[in-house]
């Protein structure tokens, strides 16, 4: 199954796989055999052993959505009914599927994870990664991008455990398609090269026009206009001639921005129209959202300020009908979910206790027994009842949890009395970029669970130092880490402790070059800025903490421009731990869109300098 997610403005293309009665994988959509199923299905003229089978290759055939929701429900009445567990799994996968294509993601989530627990519990581990891949591609389109990660990881080596060469490259190639969405083509052709080989070695022809779209766009992403024209032109051809119209919508788009940035306009219109009328033709709403937004970029760019307005109010209103899945609405199931057991508990004691009366009214003579009994039940029931409670109150602390790990504790507090965040502005705060050195060349020669194990490390260590000198963790893109100090609550030294932090990050670097058991390490680059921001939750349909302003950008130009195991900083860094720290001026740098700046690096603490 092909599907178009719409991740932080730009679209990614994502296959699933849909799988067939044998429990065995298969690739993509054929209307024509559909088309040609269905009239076998409805004329009856069939053998009726055979129904199960008829009605999961029609839906894993059809690319039209709601005739793929119909026809698997009917899969999962009849699979029911005849109490084929295989076949309620498919069902699960492609209603799933169906309901992802139409921009459904909690549908779609609730669908693959019933897919789950009967893979668990009936299947091998493949179709357990194989719900987990189509998990990921969800999560992917959420932009939450721990549990993105963790299910690809997971699919990917139970795949390659398995040995199960076409899953594992399907895996491979959406886990590059995620770095493609945090802006690391490096990254993502690393996945993209591996699995690109195992697709046209197996023989599979529309993944691998999958793969050469995917490396057209990171090309695009790299600065290589030609190389990325000729991978997605090679791409758009084998897909016509699949009849595959989806994936088509979005490398047009693309095309789009490759004749924009060569300033050919009627090129860059021409492809984004007959995106958004291919998108209209076969009802596709996400791909239709993202050539609105295209249109309106292209507009922008050459002038049309009254059509840029026009196409982006139409791009708004196709992607806010998408994500429907909120922390709120979790807790909340949380909180019903509770209470119905407390209700349960409550009915079961007032069935026991009208029971025990029945008893003691028959037989007056054998009440003392009955007693005896009763006492046992309620001393059970209220056992059970304990239990209950307990559970209950764990749950609501792993929910109070969860929103503290993703949102600053007095942020969540806000969320929770309030039911919405306010926007702040900080006047004073140090933010801190890192991003390691050879990272691409380390990743171009690397397994992807080694690198991926590699960098977990590295970022559990720095989240250690950032709590450990009270900063706050915004988030990590790719292989660069980012926080700030001097938030949710203003303080005096936040640019002093970001400083120290930047050493102990440097100085974890440099030991971690010494571990035993690995044969790569990396160096670090940091640079800090000071400055005022604007921080707050993003959206009102899910939840993010996360800072704007110009010292944000700033601070990531200190980060580029530093050196190996430097710490690099801007002039306002410099005025508010001079006294603290010895620096060395290094001039005014150019900084893309400021002009010259002053930097100094950090070279340790005063007294540290001078003992020196």
């Amino acid at each position: 199954m092909k599907l178009f997610l719409k991740c932080n403005g730009w679209a990614k293309v994502v296959f699933l796989l849909c799988l067939m009665a044998n429990g065995m994988p298969s690739f993509g959509q054929d209307e024509s055999v559909a088309d040609s199923l269905i009239q076998v299905y409805e004329s009856g003229n069939y053998d009726p052993a055979l129904k199960l089978k008829l009605l999961s290759r029609i839906t894993v055939n059809l690319p039209d959505p709601d005739r793929i929701l119909a026809y698997s429900d009917s899969l999962m009445t009849e699979a029911i009914r005849q109490d084929s567990t295989i076949y309620i799994f498919n069902a699960h996968l492609q209603k799933g599927n169906a309901l992802q294509q139409k921009g459904n993601l909690s549908g779609a989530l609730d669908s693959y994870f019933k897919g789950v627990k009967i893979a668990n519990t009936n299947f091998k581990k493949n179709q357990v990664a194989l719900m987990y891949t189509a998990i990921a591609a969800v999560y992917a389109g959420m932009d939450n991008r721990k549990n993105t990660r963790q299910y690809y990881t997971d699919a990917i080596s139970i795949f390659k455990t398995e040995k199960d060469t076409f899953n594992y490259a399907v895996a491979m190639e959406n886990l590059g398609d995620t770095y493609l969405e945090w802006s690391k083509p490096d990254s993502a052709l690393l996945y993209f090269n591996q699995s690109g080989p195992l697709f046209k070695k197996l023989g599979k022809k529309l993944p691998l026009a999958y793969n050469l779209g995917n490396k057209g766009l990171a090309f695009a992403q790299q600065g290589r206009p030609t190389k990325a024209e000729e991978n997605i032109k090679e791409a758009v051809s084998i897909l016509e001639e699949l009849g595959d119209y989806r994936p088509i919508t979005t490398y047009l788009t693309y095309m789009s921005d490759i004749y924009a940035d060569k300033e050919d306009w009627d090129g860059a219109f021409d492809y984004a129209l007959r995106s958004l009328d291919l998108a209209k033709q076969y009802g596709l709403k996400v791909q239709i959202s993202n050539a609105y937004l295209k249109l309106s970029e292209l507009y922008e760019r050459t002038g049309y300020a009254s059509a840029s307005l026009n196409y982006y109010r139409k791009y708004i209103a196709f992607r806010d009908s998408v994500i429907n899945i909120t922390a709120v609405q979790q807790m909340a199931d949380i909180r019903r979910n509770s209470e119905k057991a407390q209700f349960k508990s409550e009915l079961d004691l007032t069935n026991q206790q009208k029971r025990t009366q029945k008893v003691v009214a028959i037989a007056t003579a054998i009440a003392l027994f009955f007693i005896i009994l009763l006492a046992i039940g309620l001393y059970r029931r209220n056992m059970f009842v304990k239990r209950t409670k307990t559970i209950i109150e764990k749950e609501m602390a792993r929910s109070e949890e969860l929103l503290t790990n993703i949102l600053p504790e007095e942020t969540a507090r806000e969320l929770k009395e309030h039911g919405k965040v306010q926007a702040k502005k900080f006047e004073s705060v140090s933010v801190l970029f890192t991003d390691f050195e050879a990272f691409t060349a380390h990743s171009e020669h690397l397994d992807p669970e080694i690198l991926v194990n590699r960098l977990g490390y590295y970022f559990t260590a720095f989240d250690d130092i950032i709590e450990k000198h009270g900063l706050e963790k915004i988030k990590t893109i790719g292989d660069a880490y980012m926080c700030a100090g001097g938030l949710p609550f203003p303080t005096e030294d936040h640019a002093i402790k970001m400083v120290k932090a930047a050493f102990e990050i440097v100085q974890f670097v440099e030991k971690a070059k010494f571990d035993k058991g690995t044969d790569f390490s990396f160096n670090v680059r940091i640079g800090i800025n000071t400055g005022p921001v604007v921080a707050g939750v993003v959206g009102n349909k899910k939840f993010s903490y996360d800072i704007w302003g110009d010292t944000v950008n700033v601070a990531s130009r200190m980060e580029s421009l530093s050196h190996s195991g430097k710490i690099n900083i801007s002039e306002n860094t410099y005025n508010l731990i001079r006294d603290t720290f010895k620096c060395s001026y290094r001039g005014q740098i150019d900084v893309k869109n400021r002009g010259a700046m002053k930097m100094y690096f950090v070279n340790g603490l005063r007294q540290e300098v001078n003992e020196s």
